[in-house]
């Protein structure tokens, strides 16, 4: 019977943790991109400025009029009289202005180019989402960590608490160390409540970035990766061509100077054609009138507003490119202290897992081997197991500082994926 209970307990182990979806870096990546409202927004927008990019090739309407000409305000004299040709016209008038082919064109590249500073955003949303998911990620992993450290713990303490009880039972002990012990296994106990909310609180930022119901559960990946970041990564022309928000700038100084162009191309003439016909009221011959037409910006103050116009948009494009050089230099002074930051934190870490924290569980395996032979009382046990706890504890916090650095590095290079 027993071994049954154990088979089923097996299984229903297994099938729960087959049940909970295992999701890398990669998968989250996907799902972003592919789900995230901001990215589809973003995608509306230029679908949107494409479509009225099409509207660059209209023509202006054609204008058409009907009425009198020259017609006298005596009714009498509208028709014919004692051999007096009557006076006045009935006319039909169209006029229609052709547009000129090249600022049409000019118009249209203009429109269409404010579709790819949408699409460049993008780019700038998803590094932003990413990194959230990431750090997110990270801060997961960590506190898997400290779990199982905790649950070690909580193990060693209830060992100490129940060898004190035998112990002071047969007068071997005092009864101060077992409340010593209780306190902090409450401690662990308390860590381990704030542990498992934190872990529910990056679940649901992890699901809510994905854009899928924040309760759904799946499980992560607990190994870490230290990305190798080259020096060259961190050059002023590394970073110019590695950040979505430089290429966003670059994308809008390139919409104002086809503005620009679309401006100056209004100072181009137009041409046109008006056609008149007319009907006399008494039959005789019918008369007709055509003219060319002609639109010239280029005279007079009509051209003031485009010229001023085109002159903003250059010194907008200045601006422009001081404030990807101020971007520039403050992101690459930032991310070279953080990478010297980040590397010390590895110095830092390496020193803990080689040679401070297997030097202090050496010291409390060997007071729990002479706490065991009675050689080493339950006060001492006790303070080595802290100082071990305590030294883990600083550990993890240096591990999920190195680890933010290291996001916030693939944030400012832009690097998606840890491989």
């Amino acid at each position: 019977m027993k071994r049954i209970q154990i088979i089923i307990a097996f299984l229903l182990i297994t099938w729960q943790a087959k049940s909970q979806n295992m999701l890398t870096m990669q998968e989250i990546q996907s799902a972003i991109e592919t789900n995230h409202p901001a990215l589809k927004m973003l995608d509306a927008e230029a679908n949107s400025l494409n479509e009225a990019a099409k509207g660059a090739y209209s023509w202006m309407p054609t204008d058409l009029g009907a009425g009198v000409f020259l017609l006298p305000y005596n009714p009498a004299q509208w028709l014919d009289q004692n051999g007096t040709p009557g006076r006045g016209m009935f006319m039909i008038s169209a006029q229609q202005m052709f547009p000129n082919r090249k600022k049409q064109h000019s118009e249209y590249d203009y429109m269409r180019a404010k579709s790819s500073i949408a699409h460049q955003k993008k780019e700038v949303v998803v590094n932003d989402l990413i990194y959230i998911a990431r750090k997110n990620l990270y801060e997961w992993i960590v506190i898997e960590k400290k779990w199982k450290v905790l649950e070690e713990n909580k193990r060693l303490l209830q060992f100490m608490m129940q060898s004190t009880e035998i112990r002071y039972k047969n007068g071997l002990g005092k009864i101060s160390a077992y409340y010593k012990s209780q306190a902090a296994l409450a401690n662990v106990e308390n860590m381990m409540l704030v542990l498992k909310n934190e872990i529910a609180e990056k679940k649901i930022a992890i699901n809510t970035v994905m854009n899928r119901s924040r309760d759904e559960d799946f499980l992560i990946d607990t190994n870490i990766v230290w990305f190798d970041f080259d020096q060259s990564m961190f050059d002023s022309n590394s970073l110019m061509n590695r950040k979505s928000e430089i290429k966003v700038i670059d994308r809008a100084i390139q919409v104002n100077n086809l503005a620009r162009s679309a401006e100056l191309a209004k100072l181009k003439p137009e041409f046109g054609i008006k056609y008149d016909h007319m009907t006399r009221w008494t039959g005789r011959p019918m008369q007709f009138s055509l003219m060319g037409m002609m639109r010239l910006p280029l005279l007079g103050k009509s051209t003031l507003m485009n010229e001023a116009n085109a002159s903003s948009l250059l010194l907008e494009n200045e601006a422009l490119e001081n404030q990807q050089q101020v971007y520039i230099n403050e992101v690459e002074g930032f991310a070279r202290s953080s990478l010297v930051e980040l590397e010390l934190k590895k110095n830092q870490m390496k020193l803990y897992e080689e040679q401070i924290i297997p030097a202090l569980r050496r010291n409390f395996q060997t007071m729990q081997l002479g706490y065991e032979q009675n050689t080493e009382d339950l006060f001492q046990l006790f303070d080595s197991w802290e100082a071990l706890n305590m030294t883990q504890i600083d550990y993890f916090d240096q591990l999920q500082k190195g680890l933010q650095m290291q996001a916030e590095l693939m944030k400012i290079l832009e690097i998606k994926q840890n491989d």
